[in-house]
């Protein structure tokens, strides 16, 4: 499985630790910054990642401050939904109800095993189709 992830300064450290953690699983990781704690804008990330996720069909995984930000910027684009979530439980339902492709984890607000155990829920869930389906056929405009 290949993952896109990308950053603001904020999400940096614990993007770096879950790099870690995704290669040690024998995930293909591909990070599209940010690259320090140095104040970055979050789009610029959040693009990146959005427009490889709906290039490639893979999956993605945001993170910033609160993640409001790098949601917003994701679903932007099309093909792209993005997810926040804070509980294993939030990042099942995204995937299965939602069929989300992106997960937007707030890391001012999770510890690293949280977020480890969140974005391994989402990793591991897949999209339900059946009634979920048409509502998902009309997010895109």
């Amino acid at each position: 499985m290949k993952i896109h992830i990308g950053s603001d300064h904020a999400g940096f450290l614990m993007k770096q630790q879950l790099i870690s953690y995704f290669k040690e699983q024998g995930l293909e990781v591909d990070d599209h910054g940010a690259h320090s704690v140095e104040s970055v804008d979050y789009p610029d990330f959040a693009h990146a990642v959005a427009t490889a996720v709906a290039s490639d069909k893979s999956m993605g995984i945001l993170l910033c401050g609160s993640a409001n930000g790098v949601c917003m910027t994701a679903n932007r684009h099309s093909g792209v939904r993005a997810a926040i979530a804070w509980t294993q439980e939030i990042a099942r339902l995204a995937r299965n109800h939602n069929d989300a492709n992106v997960l937007c984890l707030p890391a001012r607000f999770l510890q690293l095993e949280q977020a480890k155990e969140i974005a391994d829920t989402f990793l591991a869930c897949s999209f339900e189709g059946g009634r979920h389906l048409a509502r998902i056929k009309k997010i895109e405009s």
